[in-house]
């Protein structure tokens, strides 16, 4: 089989001395890996199964399938699975020292925020078969770990805004009136797909999906939906109400290019606005507002810096603007942050909102977004990923900014 690994062991081991490392200033005794994104982070693999890492000593990745690829793909050993009814006593044998029985009860952390109820349930079952067990959420341990990023995952973030970059300026060619949205979203997606992004875009958030990009003109892009995000769009109907619809582009109206790549398992996620012909002049201001409020957020993000504070500063500044009510939303449906940290899933930590009081760490990736939405007249905004460095951020996405005029 022509396959290799995509993460090194290096990096395996690296990320899981500082997991291991998090679990023993936790008290957790092990970590039980269950989802895709997961298991690729710390295993380089992501093939059916569950990896368990003890807090010390080496870790294992039992695998339904397919065990030959997890062979050939893995940073860890790769066991398999076995019969899934007695998966606690598999674990009990291949880590004795932590379920022998005799220490009390052993706290296993596993991903509860993605972990289905059902199958939480049943490990809980499997795991008291070696003796008393505690399954307890240890989501806020990898979230943190995965916030900050190793130089790999910053030149896959670099490859995917060189993609978007390149995707973006040939579509724009075909960008006329009475082009429907989805008919320029296909356009959009060829060239993203030509160019190597995988058709997927991963959210962590329960219930939550994504398109590739959100490509939508006019009211259209007003419409409010379930997308916890500051433009919804109509979508193509109940069953997938976001993003593009069969409407069809018209002059002299904001056309909010969201746009999203993932090469190599990482998101880049970037928002242009688009115009054929003029915007009437409460749309110029608001995005020109948008530009403002994205060159403090760069001013702002530096080491240290507290999230919260800067989504607070953005508030600040839409409603000196008298564009308080339009700001990430309208109304009840205004989303409650300026930005994001991206990485494998477009929704990862830190996010710039009240109540996200941790300060910014080197490392970090997050895009940023204002923008601003007036129903019956659309969205206008601008989006850029920046990593967090020891002095000022550095844009990761470069496309040009500034209002797109086309004829």
């Amino acid at each position: 089989m022509d396959i290799t690994k995509d993460i090194s062991e290096e990096i395996v081991r690296d990320r899981t001395d500082k997991l291991q490392e998090a679990m023993r200033a936790s008290a957790v005794d092990g970590f039980l890996l269950t989802q895709n994104i997961d298991l690729y982070y710390y295993t380089g693999s992501m093939q059916s199964g569950y990896a368990f890492f003890p807090s010390h000593g080496e870790p294992v990745f039992f695998v339904k399938r397919s065990v030959e690829r997890a062979k050939l793909e893995s940073g860890i050993m790769v066991k398999e699975l076995g019969a899934f009814r007695i998966f606690g006593e598999t674990l009990a044998k291949a880590f004795p020292h932590i379920f022998s029985g005799t220490g009390g009860k052993v706290k296993i952390a596993a991903d509860l925020d993605v972990l289905p109820a059902q199958t939480y349930l049943k490990l809980s079952e499997l795991l008291q078969a070696s003796g008393p067990c505690a399954l307890v959420d240890g989501s806020p341990i990898i979230r943190r770990q995965r916030m900050i990023k190793s130089p790999l995952e910053i030149s896959r973030f670099e490859a995917a805004a060189i993609t978007v970059d390149e995707a973006l300026n040939e579509a724009l060619n075909f960008l006329k009136p009475g082009v429907t949205e989805l008919e320029w979203m296909a356009r959009v997606e060829y060239e993203l797909r030509i160019r190597g992004h995988i058709g997927l875009m991963r959210m962590r958030g329960y219930n939550q999906e994504i398109a590739t990009g959100m490509f939508i003109a006019g009211s259209a892009a007003a419409i409010p939906t379930y997308f916890d995000g500051p433009a919804g769009g109509l979508g193509l109907g109940a069953a997938s109400p976001q993003s593009v619809s069969r409407r069809a582009i018209e002059r002299n109206e904001p056309i909010l290019m969201d746009i999203g790549c993932c090469i190599d398992g990482y998101v880049i996620d970037q928002t242009r606005t688009a115009v054929i012909g003029e915007l009437p002049e409460k749309l110029v201001h608001a995005y020109e507002v948008s530009e403002a409020i994205i060159r403090e957020a760069e001013r702002g993000m530096v080491p240290g810096a507290i999230c919260s504070a800067l989504y607070a500063k953005s508030l600040e500044q839409a409603d000196a603007e008298g564009l308080s009510s339009h700001f990430m939303g309208f109304g009840a449906d205004q989303a409650k942050f300026l930005g994001h940290g991206i990485g494998l899933e477009i929704d990862e930590w830190p996010v710039l909102a009240k109540g996200f009081d941790i300060p910014l760490e080197a490392g970090m990736v997050i895009a940023v977004e204002p923008k601003f939405t007036f129903p019956g007249a659309g969205v206008v905004g601008i989006e850029n990923s920046y990593l967090i460095t020891e002095g000022s951020p550095r844009a990761l996405t470069f496309t040009k900014e500034g209002l797109i005029k086309l004829p």
